[in-house]
């Protein structure tokens, strides 16, 4: 089965539709799909839901989605550095769904083991406990998470070979590997492909199983927050 595309629009052609659920590897700005997060905008695609650890920046990564007003809703942990996130809100115009950092990454990975919930004791007695059920065990309560199964996964690796198994770079692997595991269909953006059978089997991150489609670009690297020390005078 053909996995290597030539462009990220060629790689999510036939996937993408409004209303859907996508879920998105990357954390702040290190490890984000920006190839596939643009064709997504290109697309016009509207009304979606995006499970992501944050939204990106005003001008980049998920933040150009939001420009376009094509978010719907936001299942995140956090939404800082986004004034546009923060405007549309507080207006009533995105809803979000707040989830800890590993809970959102365990409801993931569950949604890709087929475990279709787990129970938590992250956010019991909080805002996160509301409407979820508690159960006790040995004398602790617990709540319920539901595993995230989405329409479509979009991550961003740094090596994979043209059958789909993918390798991170260092911390640019954060919450790709458990977003790539939930979605229906996963297409993953690389920096690098190589030939078959030159990756070591034993530092492969995420095997190729779950993902369907790659595309090859370039990636920018940009720094979220830059701090400097003044210039001394001479």
């Amino acid at each position: 089965m053909k996995k290597v595309y030539a462009t990220a629009g060629e790689a999510l052609d036939g996937l993408l539709h409004d209303g859907m659920f996508i879920a998105a590897g990357g954390f702040g700005l290190c490890g984000i799909p920006e190839l596939l997060i643009a064709a997504i905008r290109d697309a016009g695609t509207k009304d979606l839901t995006i499970a992501s650890n944050n939204c990106g920046v005003d001008d980049f990564g998920l933040g150009i989605l939001l420009k376009t007003r094509q978010i719907k809703k936001m299942i995140s942990s956090y939404v800082g550095e986004n004034a546009e996130f923060m405007r549309q809100y507080l207006s009533g115009e995105l809803e979000l769904e707040f989830n800890p950092q590993g809970t959102l990454a365990e409801r993931m990975r569950a949604g890709g083991c087929g475990i279709p919930g787990f129970y938590t004791k992250t956010g019991v007695g909080t805002v996160i406990a509301e409407g979820k059920e508690v159960k006790s065990f040995d004398g602790q309560d617990y709540i319920l998470e539901r595993g995230i199964v989405a329409d479509l996964s979009i991550v961003k690796a740094w090596k994979a070979d043209d059958t789909g198994n993918l390798v991170f770079r260092k911390t640019a692997r954060n919450f790709n590997p458990p977003a790539a595991m939930c979605g229906r269909v996963c297409v993953a953006e690389v920096e690098e492909i190589v030939p078959r059978g030159s990756l070591d089997p034993d530092l492969i991150h995420l095997p190729g199983i779950y993902v369907h489609r790659i595309v090859q670009g370039q990636h920018e690297k940009r720094i979220e927050q830059r701090t400097v020390r003044k210039r001394e005078d001479a």
